[in-house]
């Protein structure tokens, strides 16, 4: 994208708006169904298992790989909910039509069935297919209705993934990457919210307290190199979701003491992004949009007066100028970036 298209999306970057979730339509569009180029998470246990993306998974082939096409797919179901009289309405609704059948949850089902599979996408993969399968619970449409129903299987099987693998997990993985545990969390938080599974948010719940509760005084060195989330963010972020708004304060004045203070400073400064055709080092405009979302679900019940709220403000404007018009351009980031910009300026999914 342009410099001067770029301003164009940062006028209009304080919330998600007909113009911009059009813009951020069409380019899921044009990926979730483009099969290459194609990175796959696949363990081959014999000779014929060699097989192409849309022959392993018949609905998340394409956007590079099967994440970010999940992903994909949730910011299309999101943006025909919040945005239905947009043009791309039609297509949305077409595409979802065409990927969200029984015939082809059960394929994605078949795969998962492989012994091999038992961490195929986890936990990352998990948590964005039951974000997708919450935000279609969330749709009042015939339509919306049917592509959840299509799709409640799959979201049942990662359910059962994940209660079966949460109680193993001794500690969670702090990494600023797909297998961030707290990111995880969050967005199976958020499908147990939308499907009224008391046990998964109550699962969620305690797990993060276990992982994270006694947390103090956290160094927040970051971002690393190709990181796409904040480990430091992203944990307070759930720890805000699962805890009493009085918990929370007294957790976060220990966790991130000097926060009203601005320190870490590297929390509340965009990262560089040298490079955005190196898929690894893109990651980092996605950090920046990463951030952005947490420090809004951070701060939503802090005083407008609030010190912490004042800087954190500024640091979400900041972080959003600095990705917003990057999040078209190469496909290295354009098959995934639109996701995180959507999270950023629309982190409520009610």
């Amino acid at each position: 994208m342009s410099s001067s298209s770029g301003s164009e999306w940062l006028a209009v970057a304080a919330h998600p708006t007909p113009e911009l979730a059009a813009r951020f339509a069409r380019l899921a569009l044009g990926h979730v169904t483009r099969e290459y180029p194609n990175k796959l998470d696949h363990v081959l246990e014999a000779p014929e298992d060699l097989r192409a993306p849309r022959a392993l998974h018949p609905i998340f082939f394409g956007s590079f790989d099967w994440h970010s096409c999940v992903h994909g797919h949730w910011l299309l179901a999101r943006i025909y909910r919040r945005f239905p009289r947009l043009d791309a309405a039609a297509d949305i609704r077409a595409l979802l039509d065409a990927q969200l059948t029984a015939a082809k949850v059960a394929g994605e089902l078949a795969y998962l069935a492989r012994p091999a599979t038992r961490g195929f996408e986890r936990p990352y993969g998990w948590a964005w297919a039951l974000m997708l399968a919450g935000e279609l619970l969330r749709h009042a449409s015939a339509e919306g209705r049917r592509w959840a129903q299509a799709l409640a299987p799959l979201g049942a099987e990662f359910v059962r993934r994940l209660a079966g693998y949460l109680p193993l997990a001794t500690y969670p993985v702090r990494a600023g990457v797909h297998s961030n545990s707290a990111f995880a969390l969050l967005l199976a938080r958020d499908y147990a919210r939308a499907a009224g599974d008391t046990a998964l948010g109550e699962l969620v719940a305690q797990t993060a307290q276990r992982w994270y509760a006694a947390d103090r005084g956290y160094g927040a060195w970051e971002p690393s190199q190709d990181e796409f989330l904040s480990p430091a963010l992203t944990e307070a972020a759930l720890m805000h979701e699962v805890l009493s708004e009085r918990e929370f304060r007294r957790w976060f004045a220990s966790f991130l003491p000097d926060a009203a203070a601005g320190a870490p400073a590297a929390l509340f400064s965009p990262a560089i992004v040298s490079d955005r055709s190196d898929g690894k080092i893109a990651h980092l405009d996605g950090l920046n949009l990463a951030r952005a979302w947490c420090w809004r679900l951070i701060v939503a019940d802090l005083s407008p007066s609030d010190p912490l709220r004042l800087r954190a403000e500024r640091a979400i404007a900041e972080h959003l100028a600095s990705a917003l018009e990057h999040v078209a351009g190469d496909y290295m980031g354009e098959h995934w970036l639109a996701s995180f910009a959507l999270l950023a300026l629309d982190p409520q999914s009610a």
